[in-house]
């Protein structure tokens, strides 16, 4: 089914050769860099989250399985749910002071923002 997905070929040009294979380039992931390079703001967020708190980890670069790695262990060492996704994690709560010392900790340039 996949070789026949043909919305992901809309505006190719017809190719008349019998062994033309279609190529797509797949997303490319960043490459993660190292946590002494990372600039990374914990500040704190209510919006459209019902009044909720959340301690929003932002700035990071590199590959969603090494941010969904920090997130994890965030939660862990807090107790805490969450999640990690487009660049962000989200911590329930605030626990702004804690999640920058343990980024401190870890060897990532963290500061607090808001």
């Amino acid at each position: 089914m996949a070789e026949n997905d043909w919305k992901s070929r809309l505006g190719v040009v017809y190719s008349t050769n019998p062994d033309f294979q279609y190529t797509t380039d797949g997303p490319q992931e960043e490459e993660t860099l190292p946590p002494a390079k990372q600039r990374l703001v914990v500040g704190i967020d209510r919006r459209n989250r019902g009044g909720k708190q959340v301690t929003l980890v932002s700035g990071f670069v590199g590959s969603q399985e090494d941010l969904k790695e920090l997130g994890r262990t965030l939660k862990t060492r807090l107790g805490v749910g969450g999640g990690a996704k487009d660049g962000e994690i989200t911590v329930q709560g605030d626990f702004r002071d804690k999640v920058v010392a343990i980024l401190k900790e870890l060897g990532y340039n963290a500061k607090r923002g808001n």
